[in-house]
C-alpha cells in the first residue's frame, strides 16, 4: 500500500509540476505568444490553456475534489499532451521534443492507474 502511494505521488508530482510550470510559462513568458503563433494557434488559446491547466492541477492535488472531477482533469491533460505532440510535429518541430511529451504522458498514465488502484482499496 505504501509503495503504491509513493508511486502515485511521484507520478502525480511530475505531471502536476510540469503542467503548473507550463501554465505559468504561458501566462508570464512573452516568448510564448510567438510560440503559439508558430503552432498556428490563436492568442486567446494561450489564456484558455493556462486557466485549464491551473484548474486541472488543483483538481488532482486537492484531496476534497470529487473523483469525477479528477477524471476530467486526467482526460484533459491527456488531450493536452497528445494535442501538443500533434501541433509540434505538424509545425515541423523536432521529433526529439516529443520525447518530453511522451514522458509526461507516461507519468499521467501511471498517476491515473495508481489513482484508481487507491480508490479500489478504499471501497
Amino acid at each position: 500500500m505504501k509503495k503504491d502511494k509513493i508511486i502515485y505521488w511521484i507520478a502525480t508530482g511530475i505531471l502536476t509540476g510540469v503542467m503548473l510550470w507550463s501554465a505559468l510559462n504561458f501566462a508570464f513568458n512573452e516568448n510564448m505568444k510567438g510560440a503559439f503563433a508558430h503552432l498556428g494557434l490563436p492568442p486567446w488559446f494561450r489564456v484558455e490553456l493556462t486557466i485549464a491547466k491551473l484548474l486541472g492541477v488543483m483538481a488532482l492535488l486537492l484531496p476534497f475534489v470529487p473523483p469525477r472531477v479528477k477524471e476530467f482533469a486526467y482526460f484533459g491533460f491527456g488531450i493536452t499532451l497528445i494535442s501538443a505532440s500533434v501541433a509540434h510535429l505538424s509545425s515541423g518541430d523536432s521529433v526529439w521534443l516529443e520525447v518530453g511529451h511522451l514522458t509526461f504522458l507516461a507519468s499521467l498514465i501511471v498517476s491515473y492507474l495508481y489513482y484508481h488502484k487507491g480508490l479500489q482499496k478504499t471501497t
